[in-house]
């Protein structure tokens, strides 16, 4: 029997890990998550954060470094590029099996920068070089900083995964973003081939947020808001999809299609469910179509080996989710006003992770230092 990893793959989609830590790469686990068809792997400040602080697998490098007098900061960097190079590594041979298509490990610049244009270039440039491998996707949020960096960061040649993405008029400045700096590249006389980037969308953040509007709707009285409970996030990110096949299949993308280029394909992240209501397969049953990728934290990768439903979805009742949208308007719900608090709020998040690692990379410098 086909597994249902290998039937979403069927299906178009890739799916990638949301997880990476020192045990996943040193037990082999990742190899096996390889073997079964898992094509990336993606992380952040939240993820890093966790694995550094539980357990002990980091401690021998840490000791290291911090007996060669290294800071905190230079540690961190140490332990994320050796982690992402060697994923990197594993992954290789899916990178090479897709022609450069898939089999990427993604790694965020410092959340710090997303409002630093020029310090997000630089930081993305320098850990592209340090990892040193071509299968490597540099995060860059989708801040009104970070389109511009988005852009010259592709012009350059260096493969980008544009994250934060939560509302469809900034995924649509992405799009552009990423056309821009390929205008760049070729006007440079370098190839577009080599140039990989998705864009992620934040899918079940979406929902709780709205629903929690929604729910002071209901208890006002409001009784239209009942039946549009947990259908925000997957009817923006339907309708992305329709505004990615708008762009990506114009006239606008056919000459760098010609000369080779790859469509930045949408990312469905934040799919592990978070209301108890909800299926735990939420966010990945709907979502599921050609061109797409979907990143998966291990519980939720583990519920759609279990019991998820696969069928194509993502381009199902479109115009529907066009009315859903329209819908959440009527009753008040101003979905700008949402997802740029939502974009605010996720850097704040990333950044205090990241400030939480550096704290506990810091303790664990101090001691082994003695």
């Amino acid at each position: 029997m086909v597994s249902r990893i290998r039937q979403v793959i069927a299906l178009g989609q890739a799916i990638w890990l949301d997880y990476l830590s020192r045990e996943l790469l040193q037990t082999g686990r990742l190899r096996e998550l390889i073997n079964e068809g898992i094509s990336g792997v993606t992380t952040n400040p939240s993820i890093l954060q966790q694995a550094i602080a539980s357990g002990s697998s980091y401690d021998e490098q840490i000791r290291e470094l911090a007996r060669a007098g290294r800071s905190a900061r230079e540690i961190y960097e140490a332990l994320v590029v050796r982690d992402v190079g060697e994923a990197a590594d594993q992954l290789r041979a899916v990178y090479n099996e897709k022609n450069g298509r898939d089999g990427f490990v993604s790694l965020e610049v410092d959340p710090h920068l997303a409002h630093d244009t020029e310090g997000t270039v630089a930081e993305a440039r320098r850990l592209f070089k340090a990892i040193g491998r071509p299968n490597v996707l540099i995060k860059v949020p989708a801040t009104p900083e970070g389109l511009p960096a988005i852009r010259t960061l592709i012009g350059e040649g260096i493969n980008v995964n544009v994250t934060l993405i939560f509302a469809i008029p900034v995924y649509e400045q992405v799009m552009q973003a990423y056309l821009e700096g390929l205008r760049e590249l070729e006007a440079a006389g370098r190839t577009v081939r080599l140039l990989a980037s998705v864009a992620s969308f934040f899918v079940s953040r979406i929902d709780t947020a709205v629903d929690r509007l929604l729910a002071e709707r209901i208890q006002a009285g409001d009784q239209r808001a009942v039946t549009l409970r947990g259908q925000a996030a997957v009817a923006s990110a339907k309708v992305a999809y329709d505004r990615f096949k708008a762009v990506f299949e114009s006239e606008t993308f056919a000459s760098f299609r010609a000369a080779g280029a790859r469509i930045q394909r949408p990312l469905w992240a934040s799919t592990s469910t978070k209301n108890p209501d909800y299926p735990d397969t939420k966010y990945v049953e709907e979502l599921i179509g050609p061109n797409t990728v979907n990143t998966m934290p291990p519980h939720t990768l583990d519920a759609l080996r279990d019991h998820g439903l696969v069928a194509r979805t993502i381009d199902l009742d479109v115009d529907e989710a066009y009315g859903v949208l329209e819908r959440l308007g009527s009753v008040g719900i101003d979905l700008r006003q949402v997802t740029a608090d939502l974009l605010a709020e996720g850097v704040r998040l990333f950044a205090e992770s990241f400030d939480r690692m550096l704290a506990d990379i810091e303790a664990k410098r101090l001691r082994f230092a003695r």
